[in-house]
């Protein structure tokens, strides 16, 4: 689905905020041409930002006038930053690529669900899925959370989970998590799709951020009709 025009700049308008950017940062960069850059010498991570092409950068004076000659392209590679980072024992991170809407259509269930928005069930999945998969969706950090639970033996068992969380009262930043054992049956669309519209309900822009090497989650953003407007790429510094 495409992206209104003033969504773009909502988008924009949010990402600034995190940054510690003006808010017309990312318009003003698109006009000039030029990167935005913030040096920020107690920074613990460089993060490089590129949005409906406009790009930023924030992190340590050094970082910035090493990057200064790379351009966009390169920067949106993870192991650049590494390397640019490499004295101040930059880790970690990674790149994702940035989805977003503001509209998108209503998935329907084929049969009734059950639908929990308590914490112990989402806990409870938690501990039933992959470390790298909770660490990457990150729960704990999405505060509206919507849980499908299916009725086995007696007891509720939560199988999949949509969730957002606000990003300065602008956007919801979404993340999906599904059991293993019940991925490939569009629990992950439902659940996704359920917190999706949620969030829309609450009058905010819909982000959804995934590794670049994640393709599943590259395929549910996808699947769930959000479009492609950046990429995101971070390191820690030591």
């Amino acid at each position: 689905m495409t992206l209104d025009p003033g969504s773009a700049a909502i988008i924009q308008l949010a990402w600034a905020r995190r940054l510690g950017l003006d808010d017309d940062a990312f318009g003003d960069a698109l006009a000039s041409g030029e990167r935005i850059v913030r040096a920020d010498e107690s920074a613990r991570s460089v993060e490089f930002v590129r949005l409906f092409g406009s790009s930023a950068l924030v992190g340590p004076q050094a970082v910035i006038d090493a990057a200064a000659d790379i351009p966009d392209e390169e920067m949106a590679h993870h192991v650049t930053l590494l390397k640019l980072t490499r004295e101040r024992g930059g880790h970690g991170l990674g790149a994702a690529a940035l989805f977003f809407a503001d509209d998108l259509p209503l998935q329907q269930p084929s049969k009734e669900l059950t639908v929990s928005h308590g914490n112990p069930e989402a806990i409870e999945l938690e501990g039933r899925c992959p470390p790298d998969d909770v660490n990457e969706v990150g729960l704990s950090d999405l505060e509206n959370r919507y849980t499908i639970v299916h009725e086995i033996d007696g007891r509720r068992v939560p199988l999949a989970c949509g969730a957002y969380g606000e990003w300065e009262g602008l956007l919801g930043n979404m993340g999906v998590l599904v059991d293993p054992e019940w991925r490939r049956q569009g629990l992950g669309g439902l659940a996704g799709s359920i917190a999706a519209h949620e969030a829309l309900a609450a009058g905010l822009t819909l982000q959804w951020r995934a590794d670049v090497s994640n393709t599943g989650c590259l395929a549910l953003a996808r699947k769930l009709g959000l479009s492609a407007g950046g990429i995101q790429t971070s390191v820690h510094l030591r």
